[in-house]
């Protein structure tokens, strides 16, 4: 009976060992099954890739807000609601934004704690960098928008305030020095490298980037009654910015056939479907050509080659999508070159008329598509494979920054010759041109080089000749369409500059005088109900009605034609 018991009892120790090593093998199976391949931490490299890939497509073409602000600025037309500043509350392009904009800066707050928290400082600056630029972007299209509370749905903040939106740009000044401690410091043991799709790890490119964002935004408030002079002054002696447009700041685009979304987006919108989101605009294309009695008379642009491709050749007839008929009475059509659009403000009888076949494309500087050269397009419709679609999305350039120099001098903020800032500027703003151009990967022949060429020299020195004998305020005027002119495909901050400064001149549908100077037997206007602006001009951005519907703690909804952004003078 000991025996039995003996063995009974060994028999229960070892189910309740064998129970215990099941019970203890469980526990530590859960404790140790973690997914290695989806780790719930991001690592700062995977972050940053993701940042720069989501900033690029804030204000950029085809899904983003890129085709509003060029036909608000007049850079390009367009047939959709922005058409005589008609954009409204629902707009998914604004929307898009929005989104992309408070997506990035989830990221981005990611990105900074994490880093700061293992000292890995480069990547905190980059972060603090990247969210200055998102929220001073957010700032100038609609004014008070979500801040300190816009990412913390974790702590259970589900309807962030709308913080003032001169609050957030003071913000945004002390998060560019932050970032410019922290890139110096560079401390820690991850750097970043091939991640950072924009300069490459390169610290020293990114402070110039820092203070130059920093001088842009001292530029735009600095008709603001708190314009911080000090501050901008030990700006302006550190003199450390853009040497030239290897630092621009942008995002580069790829000729991939999968995802073809590598490519650019103006060239997707435009080469890819004959649904057109914008059209070249007369009025630049007027400024251009130099029959624009206004400004640059007589003083032919020799970029519009690389600005605009036109199907049709110099004497070409416009033709019908459908037909191949005729078809004379188009909107806009100037026979002598074969540029062929449709105006701002149209209301006239062949404006929405199908001609595909006709329509001027973006030529190869702005979309990286198809340098005109002179013989029309060898295909019925244009396609992808009609360019490559290699031009970066521009969004802050060494041709830029001179401008802003050029300006800041000429209302007397800065010491220097304003002629010779703006002489700068310009060629390098044909070198930028030279540069898109040459990265290109074009199969066309006989592209040319801009700088050096005479057609460069001649508009120079009638350039020069124009400003020298122009008055202060035309000298300003000068100075911002060149911009204008400049940063082409790249239309936000022109938006911004527009508003501050009222240049450059727009066209006005509504004017008693004739706004368009060639007369190509178009019949336009046939009367005044063609040209009839219905809506005034948006000063600032509608809030997307579905962030006020579901945010209790948003405004009443603004009227954008008097909601002013506060450096709005």
């Amino acid at each position: 009976m000991k025996l039995y018991n003996n063995i009974k009892n060994n028999k229960t120790v070892l189910v309740l060992l064998s129970l215990t090593t099941i019970f203890s093998s469980c526990s530590n199976y859960l404790d140790v099954d973690k997914d290695t391949d989806d780790p719930t931490i991001a690592p700062l490299n995977y972050l940053l890739t993701n940042i720069e890939t989501n900033i690029a497509e804030i204000g950029d073409f085809n899904t983003g807000t890129g085709s509003i602000y060029a036909t608000y600025t007049h850079q390009m037309t367009s047939r959709e609601e922005q058409d005589q500043y008609g954009v409204k509350v629902d707009n998914i392009a604004l929307n898009n934004d929005w989104t992309s904009i408070y997506l990035s800066l989830t990221d981005i707050e990611t990105l900074i704690k994490q880093a700061l928290e293992s000292g890995d400082l480069a990547y905190a600056g980059i972060g603090q960098l990247q969210k200055a630029y998102v929220m001073a972007y957010a700032v100038d299209m609609w004014g008070d928008v979500p801040y300190t509370e816009a990412t913390q749905l974790a702590t259970g903040v589900i309807a962030p305030k709308f913080d003032n939106q001169k609050a957030i740009y003071a913000s945004v000044f002390e998060l560019i020095d932050k970032a410019k401690v922290n890139l110096k410091l560079n401390t820690g043991t991850q750097k970043p490298g091939t991640d950072d799709l924009i300069y490459k790890g390169n610290i020293s490119k990114w402070i110039r980037f820092a203070n130059t964002l920093k001088l842009k935004l001292y530029n735009q408030t600095r008709l603001t009654s708190d314009f911080d002079q000090t501050g901008f002054n030990a700006l302006i002696n550190e003199n450390n910015f853009f040497t030239s447009n290897a630092d621009d700041f942008q995002l580069d685009r790829f000729n991939n056939i999968s995802p073809t979304n590598e490519k650019n987006r103006l060239f997707r919108e435009s080469y890819e479907s004959t649904q057109f989101g914008t059209y070249q605009s007369p009025w630049m294309y007027e400024i251009l050509k130099g029959v624009n009695p206004l400004i640059h008379n007589g003083n032919p642009d020799p970029r519009m080659k690389f600005y605009y491709f036109n199907q049709l050749k110099a004497g070409e007839f416009p033709k019908d999508g459908n037909t191949t008929t005729q078809n004379p009475l188009a909107d806009y059509w100037d026979e002598s070159t074969g540029f062929f659009s449709i105006r701002f403000g149209s209301t006239g009888p062949d404006r929405d008329k199908s001609t595909e076949t006709s329509y001027t494309y973006p030529g190869i500087f702005p979309s990286g598509g198809r340098y005109d050269d002179g013989k029309g397009a060898d295909l019925s419709t244009l396609s992808l494979a009609s360019g490559t679609g290699i031009s970066p999305k521009r969004i802050l350039t060494y041709d830029e920054f001179l401008y802003i120099q050029a300006e800041l001098i000429q209302v007397g903020k800065l010491a220097g010759s304003a002629a010779a800032k703006l002489d700068e500027a310009v060629r390098a703003s044909f070198a930028k041109v030279d540069q898109v151009v040459s990265n290109n990967k074009s199969q066309q022949i006989g592209i040319p080089t801009l700088i050096g060429s005479p057609g460069v020299n001649t508009f120079m020195t009638k350039l020069a000749a124009e400003f020298n004998s122009a008055s202060p305020e035309k000298k300003l005027e000068i100075i911002m369409t060149q911009k204008w002119v400049g940063t082409f495909g790249d239309p936000t901050d022109q938006y911004t500059d527009y508003r501050r400064t009222g240049y450059p001149v727009l066209a006005n549908p509504n004017s008693t005088t004739k706004e368009y100077q060639l007369n190509n037997g178009d019949a336009f206007p046939l009367n005044d109900s063609q040209t009839v602006l219905t809506n005034p001009f948006q000063i600032s951005m509608f809030w997307p009605q579905n962030e006020l519907n579901a945010n209790k703690n948003a405004p009443a909804q603004k009227n954008p034609a008097t909601y002013k952004i506060f450096w709005d003078n």
